[in-house]
């Protein structure tokens, strides 16, 4: 059985919580926020016992567990994401705690039912905001819009079956790629889901200048506007039709024909979209305009991952520095930000590779990947409509875009796998 925090006592408090880690002291936040929000009602369990312990009797009161978890424990996200599962087959709720855990190790437990993720170390107050939204009696999804919203909305969503996984894209400063990285991610995992009838889906949010509609060839419709206008009205036959299909394949709902203010739409306008395109879609890669808007909020809190893209200059660097210190202000999670680093410098170019090092460094940021830089073939394939994998499918730059998918894809597979079984 889990231990008491006060299992000295000979008849320890109901267990009303529990902690789930490798070694509950090295998360000594997590221990004081835990005493804060329930005093000695709550327990720990190794990861080795969890299931065990979620068996017992004892466990029929377990409100939620808190799965605490750091990098050295990726090796054991299969066994975790059971413990998830387990927990969520009994009715317990699930928050993650995470340190340092790399985007798809995270994205693989979210998949596993995980209701929230909380950073650690853990920003003031945010247990007991994680807490608060468990306890919400509708929409106990995270990411799903608050019960004013999704009220008004008027749409039926199937999210018992379909609970995609949201991929946000945010260029730091503009030219760096962003558009052209999202569309090619968005097919490459398309070219991915042929065998096994997952579907993808584009959001272009760059309701100003987005060109997810050039780079493939797309119209812009008056519809997307229609639908803009109006999201509480929005039902999923309304969304589907206001979406394109590149090759019949990949979904897309490309920005107006006209330029729109980004704040034509409200957070609660972009929380159901974004929940009604998880409901269909198993993949939703949302491209976001480079200015920040009340809305980037609830793109951030609802994506499993937000890459942001940048380059090796001041201007890259300087956004960068503003965008961390413009959430940790807001107290938003800055810690989903993963940083891609387009046009990087060749491996034999040992000054500019130097100088990508000490960027890195300078802002404390870590690059999870460097994206080469494509030439000529880049802006043809653009002009031509055409994502990379159908007009220069050999280029560097296509194939780091495609090992990137392939990650991504096959975490996803194996989730849905294991859940499966």
């Amino acid at each position: 059985m889990a231990e008491s925090h006060q299992s000295h006592q000979s008849e320890p408090a109901t267990i009303s919580a529990c902690t789930v880690s490798r070694d509950i002291h090295a998360f000594d936040l997590l221990i004081e926020d835990m005493e804060t929000e329930l005093g000695e009602s709550w327990g720990d369990v190794s990861f080795g016992d969890a299931i065990a312990f979620l068996g017992q009797p004892d466990a029929a009161a377990v409100e939620f567990i808190a799965v605490a978890v750091g990098s050295e424990d990726e090796d054991q996200a299969a066994f975790i994401g059971e413990i998830i599962r387990t927990a969520k087959a009994r009715g317990i709720k699930v928050v993650v705690i995470a340190e340092e855990l790399s985007p798809i190790a995270l994205h693989q437990l979210m998949r596993q039912g995980a209701d929230d993720f909380v950073p650690y170390p853990l920003p003031e107050k945010a247990l007991h905001e994680a807490l608060e939204r468990l306890r919400r009696p509708v929409f106990p999804d995270p990411v799903a819009p608050p019960p004013a919203a999704a009220a008004t909305s008027g749409h039926k969503v199937d999210t018992d079956h379909h609970q995609g996984a949201v991929l946000a894209v945010h260029g730091l400063a503009g030219g760096v790629g962003a558009s052209n990285f999202a569309v090619n991610m968005a097919w490459e995992l398309t070219l991915l889901s042929r065998k096994t009838g997952k579907r993808v889906c584009l959001l272009d949010l760059d309701l100003q200048f987005g060109s997810a509609s050039t780079y493939l060839d797309l119209p812009r419709k008056d519809v997307v506007f229609e639908l803009l206008s109006d999201i509480s009205a929005m039902d999923s036959d309304s969304f589907m039709q206001a979406l394109q299909c590149y090759r019949d394949e990949l979904a897309v709902l490309t920005a107006p024909a006209d330029i729109l203010p980004l704040d034509f739409v409200s957070p609660e306008d972009i929380a159901t979209l974004v929940e009604t395109a998880r409901a269909q879609f198993d993949f939703v890669i949302i491209d976001m305009p480079t200015t920040l808007v009340q809305w980037t909020e609830t793109v951030l809190n609802a994506a499993h991952v937000y890459f942001a893209l940048l380059e090796v200059d001041m201007r890259s660097a300087q956004n960068t520095l503003r965008m961390i210190r413009a959430l940790k202000a807001e107290e938003l999670p800055y810690e989903k930000l993963r940083f891609i680093l387009n046009r990087a410098p060749k491996f034999a170019d040992l000054a500019g590779r130097s100088r990508v090092k000490r960027m890195a460094e300078s802002l404390d940021i870590k690059l999870e990947v460097l994206l080469p830089e494509g030439g000529k073939v880049i802006a043809q394939a653009g002009d031509h409509g055409l994502p990379l994998a159908e007009t220069a499918a050999k280029v560097p730059l296509r194939k780091e875009v495609q090992k990137l998918a392939q990650s991504l894809f096959a975490l996803e597979d194996a989730a849905q796998g294991s859940h499966a079984a």
